[in-house]
């Protein structure tokens, strides 16, 4: 474990960020070590089990990915045999996504979304310390240069924290 002064704050920043790196990349290792599932692909079957009759453009809009990106997620999970199209009978035109009992089975027996389990933990702070987070965070990306990079409040590029109440 590397040792830094307290007062060494430049170093343990690069550690602090490092850190919180390596744990998204380790999540979405164990991921698909464990489910064989990618972390969009998991987003996107837990965004599908809550909503019923959700559409191709629904599933686009509920995980912020170009429909494109989410069109070859549903082929892949359609391959894998954990949802299915189907037409509406309505109007022909929209196809509807359904879980399988199978694509059931993983939403059930998956771990908690990594970004979910930090929304939770956020949602536990006290507003000062949540303030005191928020600003240090964004004066950092500031100090990347970044600051007019386009992002969701998501820890994967182009998923959505699905809160509670949704």
């Amino acid at each position: 474990m590397l040792s830094f002064s307290e007062k060494d704050y430049k170093s343990r920043i690069f550690v602090a960020l490092r850190r919180v790196n390596r744990s998204v990349d380790l999540y979405s290792s164990d991921l698909n070590n464990q489910l064989g599932l990618t972390t969009p692909q998991l987003i996107c079957l837990h965004a599908i089990s809550r909503r019923e009759n959700v559409t191709l453009k629904e599933l686009t809009d509920a995980v912020n990915l170009s429909a494109s990106t989410v069109n070859g997620i549903v082929d892949r999970l359609e391959a894998k045999q954990y949802l299915v199209r189907k037409r509406s009978e309505k109007d022909r035109r929209k196809t509807h996504l359904i879980l399988t009992q199978a694509g059931l089975g993983i939403v059930s027996s998956s771990p908690v979304l990594l970004q979910d389990q930090l929304w939770t933990s956020l949602s536990q702070l006290e507003e000062g310390e949540l303030q005191t987070i928020t600003r240090s965070l964004e004066r950092v990306v500031e100090l990347m240069g970044n600051q007019r990079m386009d992002a969701s409040p998501n820890l994967f590029p182009g998923t959505q924290v699905i809160k509670e109440d949704e």
